[in-house]
């Protein structure tokens, strides 16, 4: 079995004291890959010191996430951004996006969201998409800058079965989490409407633990738990949507656009 963790944040320093087991338990687990976003440029040396001293196993993202768009340092940081996109081979643009929790910047948010679009678009690389209560405001970005080049992973993926046909129609597909383990969760009660050649797997870790482990912290072994989780919503074998899933990565991440 082959699994990729398409989202968690190794490089924190919740991970620091003992990185080498978490990585260690996760290939035990089947999980042999592990995709890092970025949250502004300040933490990509982190990203790379983490990609070289696990090649082909750790794979860089480099974006601005939205709740780190400051209007008054916006420019410099896009800036800084665009200089490492084209210093380096990054597998992604992302975490990009928009949250408006507490509606900060919203101007300034969906700048920086359609720029880095037109970025990934122009590196032909995929892009991966925050979205928090703010699904009219991406969905109205993503319609703008819709093509045959726009390509991605709604990360977190929190809405309906609505909005869940809507994304994929863009060319994105779901990034799916512990979230579907909680107990009272909606997708879970949607989501075997949905083909698995939609969905890839994330953790989000440190963040975002499965149950029942919610409330410590998240690493890329529980993946396990959610796709155990996947096979009793499609009534199917783990190591059969692993394999689907594999290649959703594999045509998404690591297949040349």
């Amino acid at each position: 079995m082959k699994i990729t963790d398409t989202h968690t944040h190794l490089y924190m320093k919740e991970f620091d004291e003992d990185i080498n087991f978490v990585i260690q338990k996760a290939f035990h687990k089947g999980i042999n890959r592990f995709l890092l976003p970025s949250i502004d440029s300040s933490i990509v040396p982190n990203i790379l010191k983490l990609e070289k001293k696990y090649p082909n196993i750790c794979f860089s993202m480099i974006g601005l996430h939205p709740n780190k768009v400051d209007p008054y340092s916006l420019e410099k940081e896009l800036k800084n951004i665009k200089t490492w996109l084209y210093k380096h081979s990054f597998i992604s643009i992302g975490e990009i996006g928009m949250d408006l929790l507490e509606k900060k910047f919203v101007y300034e948010q969906e700048y920086a969201f359609q720029t880095q679009i037109q970025w990934a678009k122009q590196k032909k690389i995929p892009i991966v998409i925050h979205c928090r209560k703010a699904f009219d405001q991406v969905f109205h970005i993503l319609s703008k800058e819709k093509n045959s080049s726009l390509q991605g992973v709604f990360h977190c993926f929190s809405g309906t079965l609505e909005q869940a046909q809507k994304i994929i129609d863009f060319g994105i597909k779901l990034g799916i989490g512990g979230m579907i383990t909680f107990k009272n969760n909606h997708i879970s009660q949607f989501l075997h409407k949905i083909s698995l050649n939609h969905l890839v797997l994330e953790t989000d870790s440190p963040y975002l633990s499965p149950h029942p482990l919610r409330g410590k912290r998240n690493e890329p072994k529980n993946l396990r738990i959610i796709l155990k989780k996947l096979s009793q919503i499609y009534s199917m074998s783990e190591e059969k949507i692993s394999d689907i899933i594999y290649w959703n990565v594999e045509k998404l991440f690591f297949t040349p656009f």
